[in-house]
């Protein structure tokens, strides 16, 4: 267990930098006591849901490890103390910093109005400034004034890629920023993997007077007793097969 005197001077100083009071409140105690059990928290600090209080801290790139104690009562509860201080992640220190509203109206520009995955258009407003790599992964960018560390996700899309990264192993374990940049929840364009799985995807999206050939479609689908998106991709096949077949027929000529 790591006391005060031996953690390095740069690690206590990220530590001073640790906002919000249930943040503060775990740090302190840490400091002064060596750890923090769930009991602590819940008799001495008030706290329904410890987990969330350590979360806090976790949220900030301070490296927490959990290990299990004994209660007042004898019985085995979480305890929780810091972890080696060079896995610190130091951009993700003090929280979540508020962009310039400068740089989400280049955004926008840049992006043609369109959210960068779904490609539908939205007014500025419905639109929400993402991290290409997840702020639990690398924290805030050293630039903030650069448009190429962030794009604007609709609602829904925010909400996909969220649940995505929360059940990422890189999100999780490796915390490698490499890996985010070629993951299509990174840059939806030029991606190699969704969530380190060798995926890839289409969106299509049929509007106006294509709903028409969409409904021809499901129709079509529903005929053959197949379901729209795997008779998409039998349509598409049997195109490729007939595309690269004449291909090769006219190089042999």
């Amino acid at each position: 267990m790591l006391t005060h005197d031996a953690l390095p001077d740069e690690f206590l100083a990220l530590l001073n930098k640790v906002t919000g009071k249930r943040a503060r409140i775990v740090v302190e105690h840490i400091l002064e006591h060596g750890f923090i059990t769930t009991e602590d928290l819940e008799e001495k600090y008030g706290y329904n849901h410890p987990p969330r209080a350590v979360r806090d801290v976790r949220e900030q790139g301070i490296p927490i490890e959990t290990f299990s104690a004994k209660s007042k009562q004898g019985r085995s509860i979480a305890a929780y103390r810091f972890g080696n201080p060079s896995e610190a992640i130091h951009g993700m220190v003090g929280g979540r910093q508020t962009l310039p509203k400068a740089t989400k109206q280049s955004l926008y520009e840049l992006q043609n109005g369109k959210c960068a995955v779904c490609l539908e258009t939205f007014d500025e407003r419905y639109l929400q400034v993402d991290h290409r790599i997840p702020f639990q992964v690398s924290g805030e960018p050293e630039n903030q004034d650069n448009a190429d560390n962030f794009m604007l996700l609709c609602g829904s899309c925010n909400r996909a890629k969220s649940w995505s990264c929360e059940n990422c192993d890189n999100a999780l374990l490796h915390k490698n920023p490499d890996s985010c940049q070629t993951c299509y929840w990174g840059n939806p364009l030029t991606y190699v993997h969704i969530a380190l799985r060798p995926i890839r995807q289409a969106r299509i999206t049929w509007s106006g007077t294509e709903v028409q050939d969409y409904e021809s479609l499901r129709q079509l689908a529903q005929d053959e007793d197949n379901n729209l998106p795997a008779y998409v991709k039998e349509v598409l096949k049997r195109h490729l097969v007939s595309m690269l077949g004449s291909s090769n027929d006219e190089g042999q000529n």
